[in-house]
This record gives structure tokens, C-alpha cells and sequence, in this order.
């Protein structure tokens, strides 16, 4: 196993993961929005605000109907198809453990000798006078 999480390799399939990851936490987040919609909906007694309240609730179902197509375009989400979604919520908790294991900070942070010399280092921008 490579244990330089600097190097560019590390990164593979990773803009993959995050997008799904962002997504998911979108349609989780949308979902809240609906509910919390929904609820200031029933507990609103002016007209007015519940006419405002109705018509966010339509946009954020709209909102959360258009996230999870685009997730199930992607297969990022398997809402109908559960033991594919299993393997998938299997597969990002693997990830996440594996992360988690990483020595993200190593004891010894020291990039020294993988650097040019800065210019004052070099006898440049001194006053030699």
C-alpha cells in the first residue's frame, strides 16, 4: 500500500466519489427543506405566508425530485433496487473507514531538499553591502 497521500495516484476515481458524496448530501439537505416546509406550512395561520410557504414546498419537491433522477442517472442512488444500494452504501463505508486509517499528518512534516532554495537563501535580495 502506498502510504504517501500526496502523491497524485491516492487521488484516483476521487472526483467521482465526491461528486456522489456532494450529491447525496444535496438530496439529504433538500429533503430536510421539504419537512421543514411542509411543517411551517401547518403551523402558519396567515394567508399570505401560507400561499409563499405552498409554493416553496412545490420548488423544493421540484428540487428533491430533480436531484435524485440525476443520482439515479449517475447510479449514484438505487431507490428501487435495494441489494444494489446495499453494495453501494457497503462500498462508502469502506472508503470511509479507509480514510479515516490514513496517517494524514505524519509526525515528521518536513519538505525539506524537495524544494529550490528560497532567494534569500541563495545570496539573493541581501544588502551586500
Amino acid at each position: 500500500m502506498n502510504n504517501d497521500y500526496q502523491d497524485p495516484i491516492n487521488s484516483l476515481h476521487m472526483p467521482e466519489l465526491a461528486d456522489m458524496t456532494f450529491a447525496m448530501d444535496f438530496l439529504i439537505r433538500a429533503k430536510e427543506g421539504v419537512r421543514n416546509t411542509a411543517f411551517a406550512l401547518t403551523e402558519t395561520v396567515s394567508q399570505e405566508a401560507r400561499a409563499v410557504l405552498r409554493k416553496q414546498l412545490h420548488q423544493a419537491i421540484a428540487l428533491h425530485q430533480e436531484i435524485a433522477e440525476l443520482m439515479i442517472r449517475k447510479k449514484w442512488f438505487h431507490p428501487y433496487e435495494l441489494n444494489e444500494q446495499y453494495q453501494l452504501d457497503q462500498l462508502s463505508a469502506w472508503n470511509t473507514i479507509k480514510i479515516g486509517q490514513m496517517n494524514l499528518f505524519p509526525g515528521d512534516t518536513s519538505r525539506k531538499g524537495m524544494f529550490d532554495q528560497a532567494p534569500d537563501e541563495q545570496g539573493m535580495g541581501r544588502d551586500n553591502a
